[in-house]
């Protein structure tokens, strides 16, 4: 058993936000879903105070060694979100993690508050790489802004709080000990990293969104070098991700700090990466002579 914030988990796999369908997955394969759930816990796609339609298509660009996405984190708002999507993501076999985000400090206590006191949510992640309304940087790219947000939510719930860090920063470590010295319970990281691609012929971007974000095997050696960084610096748990396609990719960012491993764009390729990646780790790797 593997324990974070007070969460007894069964492995130290957990999904990445917005990267695995819990409720689409339900409706797709059964109670098969349910049975041999693939993560230790589920971390919700992000939650915004009101309803996002997304970004408009394309949405996905597969890269080398990577997927660029621009997909806008639709959803249906906080109220769609309390009234339809949690008494089915209450129904799942592991603790549930929801992933919120606002563009000023407001709306992040707007929906801190509003799930403080929900039994069915065992912890919070904010998403803090969203643009400050503003400053135009993103709000957790600034550590003394990110203190200030987190002193400002804090003190309205007992539930963890996990600050979900942007890698679009000059120090992640800093932001992470501000989080920390604000009374976040855990952090995670990294995010995906800013990214662009080209219509072919032509120099207009492809997604429609223009920019989008990098995840796969192309930013895992980022994500070593920033979760290491974050171990080093905090005393709080790190939740690494960024690539984790195999059980040797999650034994790296264990050995590099973290606690736990996220798995985020190999979940698209292969649905049950979670319970493949958390048995692959259970059974260890031969050592490699050099």
């Amino acid at each position: 058993m593997i324990e974070l914030c007070g969460l007894r988990l069964r492995h130290p796999v957990i999904n990445g936000s917005g990267c695995f369908d819990a409720i689409a997955a339900q409706r797709a394969f059964g109670r098969a879903v349910i049975e041999r759930f693939p993560f230790a816990a589920y971390v919700s796609k992000t939650i915004t105070p009101a309803p996002r339609e997304g970004n408009p298509p394309p949405r996905l660009w597969e890269a080398s060694a990577g997927l660029i996405n621009s997909i806008g984190l639709p959803n249906r708002g906080l109220d769609g979100y309390l009234a339809k999507d949690l008494p089915e993501l209450a129904a799942l076999p592991v603790p549930l993690i929801t992933n919120v985000m606002g563009s000023t400090v407001a709306e992040f206590a707007g929906l801190v508050s509003a799930l403080a006191d929900r039994d069915e949510v065992a912890a919070i992640e904010l998403n803090v790489s969203c643009p400050n309304v503003a400053t135009g940087l993103d709000i957790g790219a600034d550590p003394r802004e990110l203190e200030a947000l987190l002193r400002a939510l804090r003190p309205l719930t007992a539930r963890p709080l996990i600050v979900k860090l942007t890698p679009n920063t000059a120090d992640v470590a800093e932001c992470a000990a501000a989080a920390q010295a604000a009374g976040a319970d855990a952090v995670s990281l990294i995010n995906t990293l800013r990214a662009r691609a080209l219509r072919p012929g032509g120099g207009r971007a492809w997604l429609g969104g223009g920019n989008g974000g990098l995840s796969g095997p192309a930013i895992r050696p980022v994500a070593l070098a920033q979760v290491a960084r974050v171990a080093e610096r905090v005393t709080i748990p790190v939740i690494g991700m960024g690539g984790v396609a195999s059980g040797r990719d999650a034994r790296e960012l264990l050995d590099a700090g973290a606690t736990l491993v996220a798995i985020g764009t190999e979940s698209f390729r292969d649905p049950a990466a979670g319970a493949r990646i958390a048995a692959e780790l259970e059974r260890g790797f031969p050592q490699i002579a050099g």
